[in-house]
C-alpha cells in the first residue's frame, strides 16, 4: 500500500534542507576563511547533496526491482562516503574554532539527511499520485 507523506512531514523536510544549506552557506559567507577554502567547503556541500540524492535513488530503485548497475550503486556509496570524509579532513585541518567545526559538521549532516528525506518524499508522493490516477 502506497501512502503519501503528510504535508507537515514534507514541509519539515524542506525546512530542514533549507536550514542546513543556508546555515552552512551563511557560515561560509561570514567566515574569515580564504576564498579558496570557502570554495572547497561549498563544493563539498554541493557534491554531498548530489551524492546522497543519487544514493537514495539507487537504493530505492534496487528495493523496488528497478535495474541499477552495480557500478552506479557503488559510485553512489563511494561518493557519499567521500564527501563526508572530505568534510572531516577539511575541518580537522582547518584553523577555526572547535565550535565552528561543529557548526559546519552539523549543518552539513542536517542538509544531507534532509536531502535524502526530500527525495524520498518526492518519490513517495509521485508513486501515490500515479496510483490514485489509475483508480
Amino acid at each position: 500500500m502506497n501512502q503519501k507523506p503528510s504535508n507537515a512531514f514534507i514541509a519539515a523536510a524542506w525546512i530542514a534542507l533549507g536550514i542546513g544549506m543556508i546555515g552552512f552557506i551563511v557560515g561560509l559567507w561570514r567566515s574569515d576563511m580564504l576564498l579558496n577554502e570557502k570554495g572547497y567547503y561549498f563544493t563539498v556541500l554541493m557534491f554531498g547533496l548530489f551524492a546522497v540524492i543519487s544514493l537514495q535513488k539507487a537504493v530505492r530503485d534496487k528495493l523496488e526491482g528497478i535495474p541499477v548497475t552495480e557500478i552506479y550503486y557503488g559510485i553512489s556509496w563511494f561518493s557519499t562516503l567521500l564527501t563526508i570524509t572530505l568534510l572531516i579532513i577539511g575541518l580537522w585541518n582547518a584553523d577555526i574554532l572547535p565550535s565552528e567545526k561543529g557548526f559546519y559538521a552539523f549543518a552539513f549532516l542536517l542538509a544531507l539527511f534532509a536531502a535524502i528525506t526530500v527525495q524520498k518524499n518526492t518519490r513517495d508522493s509521485q508513486i501515490f499520485n500515479r496510483t490514485q490516477n489509475l483508480d
